[in-house]
């Protein structure tokens, strides 16, 4: 049980990772752009995704770090 849920949170993290990267990279590509509509609807779209990704990865990160305090706790009970 314990395997497999560390393996998820891994992938959880590796895509928010992703995710985070490819709203960088269509952020720097935004300013790129010589239309103002389509610089400002993926300029926002962007930031949304960088946003959502950020809140995501600290989210997976924050509960590995707690997994493995309880973990190290378990551990030093037994």
């Amino acid at each position: 049980m314990t395997l497999i849920w560390w393996i998820r949170q891994v992938f959880l993290t590796l895509s928010a990772c992703f995710f985070l990267a490819w709203g960088v990279n269509l952020l720097i590509g935004a300013f790129k752009l010589e239309d103002p509509f389509y610089f400002i609807m993926i300029f926002f779209a962007s930031n949304l995704m960088i946003l959502i990704s950020a809140t995501l990865l600290f989210g997976f990160v924050l509960r590995m770090v707690n997994m493995h305090k309880k973990e190290r706790e378990n551990d030093a009970d037994l």
